[in-house]
């Protein structure tokens, strides 16, 4: 059992340094380009929300953007009211990763990381950035295929194989797991990963597996609630925007998850690629829906939260 979690340990650590690796080769092409678009493209929602969209599809991690969109409203370069398209198309611009995740059979990691290795040495920004992304997608890619590989050693041990059999009797329950694991990772990304290869590996439902990618996405937000302590009152009103459109967008859905799951199975006939597509129905239908809602949405915030936060 020690090794199993060692192995899982190092698995995790390989896709943490990936994604920061990605994220430094992406940030070094794109940062610029990236905070003026935040600046300046987010007084209409619906540039907000293209604007979020592409930075974390460029910056690949919503949590990033929700906090440069923090620091923004906290120093007044942003408002509240313009940075909620920015929150919305995060959401939507997160799932990119879970596309490319689920392409990690088929991508060859290990060419990714000799040719990326080669170009960190050669002295020029772009090569420098390139080289950078290609390790970093390697380096994800080998993570992935090591959870799958111990996806079913796992699910042998006692504990687990007794959440995996309860998760599949009652797969409402894998919003609690998928909550708490991204919460303590703080990384949906890493959680949806890992979901994908136990999914694959056949170990979780599909069911599950949904429910656990809806938990992922509000235990994400405890990033956006760290980074919002010790900022402006206004500045805590986008890490709450960010929580409660989550949760909402999670409380909407997840009524359906059967007619969801039977949904899922007609995006795609590979199980990885099922959960990705679903997790882009999902964060694109739960935009839509608040659209109307916006500026009701907005007095809702600032109704609950900033009064209370004067005081």
């Amino acid at each position: 059992m020690a090794d199993l979690l060692s192995l899982l340990a190092v698995f995790l650590m390989l896709f943490f340094m990936g994604m920061v690796i990605l994220r430094t080769g992406l940030y070094q092409i794109s940062y610029e380009k990236t905070k003026y678009f935040l600046e300046n493209f987010t007084n209409n929602i619906f540039l907000g929300i293209l604007t979020g969209l592409v930075a974390t599809a460029i910056l690949q991690s919503s949590s990033l953007v929700t906090v440069l969109t923090i620091s923004f409203v906290s120093l007044g370069v942003l408002s509240f009211k313009n940075s909620i398209g920015v929150v919305l198309g995060a959401n939507i611009g997160t799932t990119v990763t879970g596309e490319l995740l689920a392409f990690s059979d088929i991508l060859p990691e290990t060419a990714f990381i000799i040719i990326g290795a080669f170009l960190l040495f050669i002295n020029h920004r772009v090569a420098f950035s390139l080289g950078a992304i290609l390790v970093g997608l390697g380096s994800i890619f080998v993570a992935l295929n090591g959870f799958s590989s111990l996806a079913q050693p796992l699910a042998q041990l006692p504990l687990l194989k007794e959440a995996f059999n309860y998760s599949s009797q009652n797969p409402y329950s894998g919003v609690l797991i998928g909550i708490v694991i991204s919460s303590l990772i703080q990384s949906s990304s890493a959680t949806i990963g890992i979901t994908m290869s136990f999914l694959d590996e056949e170990v979780l439902t599909l069911a599950s597996s949904i429910a656990i990618v809806l938990g992922a996405n509000i235990g994400t937000c405890i990033t956006a609630l760290l980074a919002g302590l010790g900022t402006s009152k206004e500045a805590k009103l986008v890490a709450f925007a960010h929580i409660w459109f989550n949760i909402i967008g999670v409380l909407i859905f997840l009524p359906f998850l059967t007619s969801l799951t039977d949904l899922t199975q007609l995006l795609s006939t590979n199980l990885k690629e099922q959960l990705a597509h679903f997790s882009v129905l999902f964060n694109v239908a739960a935009v839509i829906i608040f659209l109307p809602f916006i500026s009701y949405f907005q007095r809702f915030i600032e109704r609950v939260y900033y009064n209370p936060l004067k005081g």
